[in-house]
């Protein structure tokens, strides 16, 4: 209880102390607490007990106590005897659970620690095989619940970590198997999500807040791979996949639903056909009435994912159906919008309308004409929006000498243009 009292004190003066000397020296005193092994059993005693220090205010010490965890774990964990590592896996539970309705911000830090600490569990043999089983027990609850949700965000992202890391070495990483074992829970998750989301709350607040932390974490495993071993005609008609296109439309998840597409087209041939299909939907419910309202952030949003479409499937444009039109127009509009913040424009035409336009030459002749005949009117808008706004930046004006090289490359094929 002392150790408690004095780290508790250091952290106030490290967070609030007027006089910077104090401050020095509080730090320098946590530090070198920091790498003594009494950290590891009065971190998780302040985790762990009801114990809270009143003039300490916004859990500063309990998420001091997190991360001298993790550090702790990610540093010496790997020299814990087995007792010792399960009784911290306890732990490290019981303080998820505890805190899962605190500040988000600790929450993490815990899980952090939780997904580090089964990762040098390697005695274990299926480290995350084992860490699954324990999460079972907190999912019966409503603060498990969410426990579990922030637990399976920052899992595939630790692991992802470990895998980069230079000090493990190619044969560990085949031994410990960590992406087979991490992909082989896949539809554990997915099912997961999917009851997540249908669950309805009385606030509305609640629902937001829920359908948030779900979309944070199917876009960490959407990055991990999760839906490679999904064939596409079941992809393209999961539940997910409808939760996340309906999430675009509630301004609280929009962000991260954009995220979540974004990946997804990026990964799987299949997903851009699909989304195609559902831009003109995207058109008139949402972009055109950001439009009107110069809602930038929407604006914004669709014109990376509607460029990412065309990026990632050029082909899909260049057939030139009444789809790839609509998306066409859309992505027109983006550039066009009277923005004063470029980052709209330029990131609709580097991430798309420059590898779109590419594409679109894929052989000769015939192909060559339709590009005359059906796109001209494309191009012709494009540069009447680039050479408008060339004038205001060096760096894009370059970009529109290079789009106006590659229009009259698409018109006059047979012309060798330097630039």
């Amino acid at each position: 209880m002392e150790l408690q009292m004095k780290v508790a004190q250091a952290v106030h003066v490290l967070n609030h102390d007027s006089q910077s000397c104090n401050r020095v020296a509080a730090n320098q005193w946590l530090v070198q607490f920091q790498q003594t092994d009494a950290a590891w059993e009065v971190a998780t005693s302040i985790l762990t007990s009801n114990y809270h220090q009143q003039f300490v205010s916004d859990f500063e010490v309990e998420f001091f106590a997190a991360q001298i965890l993790k550090r702790k774990i990610q540093n010496e964990g790997s020299y814990l005897q087995m007792g010792a590592k399960d009784a911290l896996l306890n732990a490290l539970l019981l303080a998820a659970k505890k805190f899962s309705l605190g500040p988000p911000q600790l929450l993490t830090q815990i899980c952090l620690a939780l997904s580090a600490l089964m990762l040098h569990a390697v005695e274990h043999g299926k480290p995350i095989e084992k860490l699954f089983c324990s999460l079972q027990s907190l999912e019966n609850h409503d603060e498990g619940t969410i426990a579990v949700l922030e637990m399976l965000t920052v899992l595939p992202e630790v692991v992802e970590d470990q895998n980069t890391d230079h000090r493990t070495s190619s044969a560990q990483r085949r031994e410990y198997g960590r992406e087979e074992q991490l992909l082989s829970h896949t539809s554990v998750v997915l099912e997961f999500l999917h009851r997540q989301s249908d669950k309805s709350f009385d606030s509305s607040i609640q629902l937001q807040g829920r359908h948030r932390k779900i979309l944070r974490c199917l876009l960490s495993w959407v990055r991990a791979g999760c839906f490679s071993e999904i064939p596409p005609s079941s992809l393209a008609g999961h539940p997910l996949l409808s939760f996340v296109f309906n999430s675009l439309q509630v301004s609280s998840s929009f962000d991260l639903a954009i995220e979540v597409l974004t990946e997804l087209v990026s990964r799987h041939e299949c997903i851009p056909q699909v989304l195609l299909c559902k831009v003109g939907f995207l058109r008139d419910i949402l972009l055109l009435p950001a439009l009107s309202s110069g809602d930038e952030t929407v604006i914004s949003g669709l014109a990376c994912f509607l460029s990412e479409i065309g990026h990632a499937a050029p082909s899909l444009i260049a057939e030139a159906s009444p789809e790839a039109f609509v998306l066409t127009d859309a992505l027109l509009s983006c550039v066009s919008f009277p923005s004063e913040d470029w980052e709209i424009a330029d990131s609709t035409l580097q991430c798309s309308l420059a590898s779109f336009i590419l594409g679109l030459d894929v052989d000769s002749g015939e192909n060559v004409k339709s590009v005359k005949v059906l796109f001209f009117p494309v191009f012709s808008v494009l540069l009447d929006a680039l050479l408008l706004r060339s004038q205001v930046s060096f760096y894009l004006h370059a970009f529109v000498v290079h789009i106006v090289s590659l229009f009259c490359l698409c018109l006059f094929p047979s012309h060798k243009l330097l630039y």
